[in-house]
């Protein structure tokens, strides 16, 4: 009795233990269904912010500079003063090219009356031919001596004119290279301050040419530019509010980069702060930024989740299941990620159950045994409806 009580409790023990050893049954994932959604289609590249117009600030004549009439990095409207350079030699340059002047037109006006007399002689006979042929001549030098006068106090009232320098266009206006009490000319190697326009601002970016044929393919048969629409993603990851549009392809390959060069044009008003207007911009020519360039209407795609999408030597992959329950591998072209689900540009046709949950454990051609996969935390529920992602 004793011995057969230790047998049935060893049994017991070694049960679970046994059962170890024993035969498995197909293993248990976690599946999805790929679902067709409007999703708006995007490609990302890396691109600068461009001013439309940037102007170089020079200096027309030579001369001390007296004022700076601007602050360093403001903005300015054009046409307003920037430098004012010292005037009165030019303003005595200018006298002397009227007092030249006055006296061209004194000179013309005796010419014109020695021709007169000359005439009149002449008519009676009194005079030469010669004579006559002589004052003509001094008129004419005269009248070209007083339009060269002109000329010289065209000129004068030129210079002085240009003894303030005033803004071409308006824009942001960077530092002051020289101070007051220098001496500016034309000949200096660096300019006085530089403007950039600041509203539109251009965004340009290279596309290879594979993505150039990726894109007409995309676009062409839906309006070509005008079915897209261009955002930016600024370096702290936010996305600039304002929509570009594409506004100039290049004519031409880049032949060191195999690129063709695409630009944007972008507002870039003055930012709101609490309601109320600063005097501030968000972008700024010269800098980095992430270009999306997005179609203007969302398209029917299929989606899985990302965690779906596996990677070898071979591309991108899904198992979905199949007859009988069998993991299948599919081959797929992937488009972009949106809030964590992958966009199948190419391999699923929509309602396949893509194997989400488990996959370390899945072998082509093996057996599964599906379930619904966990929602991730924020997510709709497996085959719930989404607004599509702008």
């Amino acid at each position: 009795m004793l011995l057969r009580a230790a047998v049935l409790s060893f049994l017991a023990l070694s049960g679970p233990a046994l059962a170890q050893f024993g035969p498995q049954g197909p293993p248990a994932v976690g599946v999805a269904p790929a679902e067709r959604r409007p999703v708006t289609e995007s490609s990302e590249f890396v691109g600068r912010v461009e001013a439309v117009s940037r102007v170089d600030i020079r200096a027309r004549v030579t001369g001390f500079l007296e004022q700076r009439l601007f602050q360093e990095g403001s903005e300015v409207e054009e046409g307003a003063p920037l430098y004012r350079i010292e005037r009165p030699p030019f303003e005595a340059q200018l006298s002397q090219a009227r007092a030249q002047l006055a006296s061209a037109n004194a000179t013309l006006e005796n010419a014109r009356v020695a021709l007169s007399r000359a005439r009149e002689l002449r008519a009676t006979g009194a005079g030469t031919q010669a004579a006559l042929d002589t004052a003509q001549a001094s008129e004419r030098t005269a009248n070209a001596a007083v339009l060269g006068a002109q000329a010289q106090v065209r000129v004068a009232e030129i210079n002085l004119a240009y003894t303030e320098v005033n803004a071409p266009v308006a824009g942001k206006i960077g530092r002051s290279v020289l101070t007051p009490g220098n001496v500016v000319s034309p000949n200096l190697t660096e300019p006085l301050a530089t403007i950039v326009t600041q509203d539109p601002m251009r965004v340009a970016f290279n596309v290879s040419q594979r993505q150039v044929q990726e894109l007409r393919a995309r676009y062409e048969t839906r309006g070509g530019l005008d079915a897209t629409r261009v955002r930016i993603r600024l370096v702290d990851g936010t996305v600039y509010a304002q929509v570009g549009r594409i506004e100039f392809l290049d004519t031409q390959v880049d032949r060191n980069t195999d690129t063709l060069l695409i630009r944007a044009s972008i507002p870039n008003p003055l930012r709101q702060v609490q309601g109320r207007t600063v005097d501030s911009r968000d972008l700024v020519d010269g800098q980095f930024v992430t270009v999306l360039l997005e179609g203007v209407q969302p398209v029917l795609s299929v989606v899985v989740p990302r965690s779906a999408v596996l990677q070898d030597q071979g591309g991108f992959y899904v198992f979905i299941v199949g007859e009988n329950n069998a993991a299948t591998r599919r081959t797929i072209r992937l488009g972009r990620t949106v809030d964590g689900m992958a966009v199948v540009e190419q391999g699923l046709d929509g309602g396949e159950s893509v194997i989400v949950e488990g996959i370390q454990r899945v072998r082509p051609g093996q057996p599964v045994n599906p379930g619904p996969a966990s929602a991730p935390p924020g997510a709709p529920p497996a085959g719930a409806s989404r607004a599509p992602t702008r």
